[in-house]
Parts: C-alpha cells; sequence; structure tokens
C-alpha cells in the first residue's frame, strides 16, 4: 500500500471518526492530533491510531513535527459560524483561520517534509463569490489546497451529512420532541444529503486513486429534499412529527439573529441562511466513479432517530495490528 501512514487533522469529530475507522480496517497507521484528549476519547481503543494531545495544528512549527514519517494527510477541519471581517472583507478571522489559512499551512508543510498526498475537506456550494461567508472561506480553502504542485490533492464537496450521532436530523428532530410547532427558516432551500459511511469510503477510495488526483468531487446522497422534507421526516422517523410552519425571508433572518446569539452556540446565523440562497445539491458526477452506491436517507436515518443500531453499522472496529 502506497500511503500506510495517515496523519488525519480533525479527526475527532462526526466525520473524521468514521473516516479513522474505514482507513483502520485497511490496515494503515493513523496519527491524529488533539487540543482535548478527552475529545478523542472515542478513539482509544484503536490500536493502530496514535493520538498526539495538546498538539495545535495551527502552529507551523507543530505541524512541521507532525509531518515525519506520514505518507499522506487528511484535512477535515471546518467550522458553520464566524463573525464578519472588516468591510469590504469576504469573511471574517475565523473563517480565514480555519478554512483558508490552515490548508494553505498543511500543504507548505506537506511539501517541506516530503508527504506527496493531500485530502481536504471543503463544503457543497463552494463559491468565491458565493452569498455567505462559509461558501466564500470555503472556496479559497480549496484554492490553497490545491496550490502547490508538489503536492497530489483530491478536495470533497458533501452536502450535508447525516448518520448517527449527526448535527443535522438530530437537532431537528430533537426540536421537535420539545416543541409543539417548528418555524422554519429556508423552508424551500435544497439539499442533497450524503450518507456519512458513504463519505468515509470516498476519503479512501480516492487516498489510493490517482484518477482524483486534482480534482474536486461532489459528495451527495440520490435524493434532493426541501429543508421541511428534512425536518418533516426526522420528526416522523423520531416519532414525534410537529407542523412545520416556513417563516417569510424578513421573519427568518430575525429568527436567526436571535438564534446565532445564544448562550452556548448558536444553532443557526444569518450567514447559513445566506448560504442557502444556493441549492445544496451536486452538479458533478465525477464522484461516482469512486464506486460507491450512495446511500438513501430513508434506509438508516429511521433507525439511529429511534435509538436502535443502524442497519449493517459498525458496532466494534476490527484494527489490524
Amino acid at each position: 500500500m502506497e500511503y500506510c501512514n495517515v496523519l488525519v487533522i480533525g479527526g475527532t469529530g462526526f466525520i473524521g471518526s468514521h473516516v479513522i475507522a474505514k482507513l483502520a480496517e485497511t490496515g494503515c497507521r493513523i496519527t491524529v492530533p488533539t487540543r482535548h484528549e478527552t475529545r478523542a476519547a472515542h478513539l482509544l481503543p484503536l490500536t493502530d491510531v496514535e493520538l498526539v494531545v495538546e498538539a495545535n495544528v495551527h502552529d507551523e512549527a507543530v505541524l512541521n513535527r507532525l509531518m515525519n514519517g506520514q505518507d499522506a494527510v487528511i484535512n477535515l477541519v471546518g467550522i458553520l459560524h464566524g463573525s464578519h471581517g472588516a468591510a469590504g472583507s469576504a469573511y471574517g478571522p475565523e473563517f480565514a483561520r480555519a478554512h483558508v489559512e490552515l490548508p494553505r499551512k498543511i500543504v507548505a508543510a506537506c511539501a517541506k517534509n516530503g508527504v506527496r498526498r493531500f485530502l481536504h475537506m471543503s463544503a457543497l456550494g463552494a463559491d468565491r463569490n458565493g452569498p455567505s461567508m462559509y461558501q466564500r472561506s470555503k472556496a479559497d480553502g480549496e484554492a490553497a489546497a490545491l496550490s502547490n504542485p508538489a503536492v497530489a490533492t483530491t478536495v470533497f464537496r458533501p452536502s450535508v451529512v447525516f448518520g448517527d450521532n449527526d448535527r443535522f436530523l438530530n437537532l431537528f428532530a430533537s426540536l421537535q420532541k420539545s416543541l409543539p410547532m417548528l418555524m422554519l427558516a429556508g423552508a424551500d432551500a435544497k439539499f442533497q444529503p450524503v450518507y456519512v459511511e458513504d463519505v468515509a469510503q470516498a476519503f479512501v477510495v480516492a487516498l489510493h486513486d490517482k484518477r482524483t488526483i486534482g480534482q474536486v468531487l461532489e459528495l451527495a446522497g440520490p435524493k434532493v429534499y426541501t429543508l421541511r422534507e428534512l425536518v418533516q421526516l426526522a420528526g416522523e422517523y423520531a416519532g414525534h412529527r410537529r407542523p412545520v410552519i416556513a417563516l417569510p425571508d424578513s421573519m427568518a433572518r430575525v429568527q436567526a439573529f436571535f438564534l446565532e446569539h445564544m448562550p452556548g452556540g448558536p444553532l443557526m446565523s444569518r450567514d447559513n441562511l445566506d448560504s442557502m440562497k444556493v441549492d445544496n445539491v451536486r452538479h458533478s458526477a465525477l464522484a461516482d466513479e469512486l464506486g460507491i452506491t450512495w446511500t438513501a436517507l430513508e434506509a438508516v436515518a429511521p433507525y439511529y432517530l429511534q435509538g436502535r443500531p443502524e442497519p449493517s453499522s459498525i458496532d466494534t472496529v476490527h484494527v489490524k495490528s
């Protein structure tokens, strides 16, 4: 195997955990940096996964040390919310740091240390001229990831990702459990949700597929839904479907303003609303060449939203030593 040692940045989250499990099944040795060991506790049983604790990946010296002995790097770091920048700027400092500056530093460290392969997570809808800071920063991050010819880069653009412990369908199911009705902003926005296991498989397959080098792969499931339809399905599958009332744009922005200032972090922001001005659906079928059969939301969401095991889900991961 050409890429046996893989550094996974942003590997402790929802998608990262699935990517690491898939990589471990192939016999890869995986290094996962983290600032907080407790966030990576679920990875500790994996014998071929090395945690590097208190590693600040934004520090270029730390990045260079992490590259030692690696064959490939996967970057899964991303944020949904951030402040506005100075007048005239395309996005604020949080988006710049996470989505643009970090991939630029990673590519530079790869080139400096002879790491030849880089897989970078972007997002469907990334566009330098897009209506949201999120979309614009993701597009600039893609440019940074593809900027060095010495590094063979593949970029992934998933739509919203669903699966057990997701923060999308689970959120809407939880809200309907506690509210008599749901006042919904962006109800007519379109999405093409993709299963987290399929996203993880796409990373593992593309890692060794030279055809994907220099490509941008759009990852999406087999069906397009409106946000209203997704919310209704989440409530139905969880057993407490509520009426969904679509908010007009003016009221939606007022709602988003209050939600983005809630204690504990925003549930939605005005920038999220801006992202939904563009349908979150794929326009390229290039990812189909990976040979993945894209899983329908209806095949798995009813299980995990009811607290039942997903069909064919991995209860335990066997890691080759």
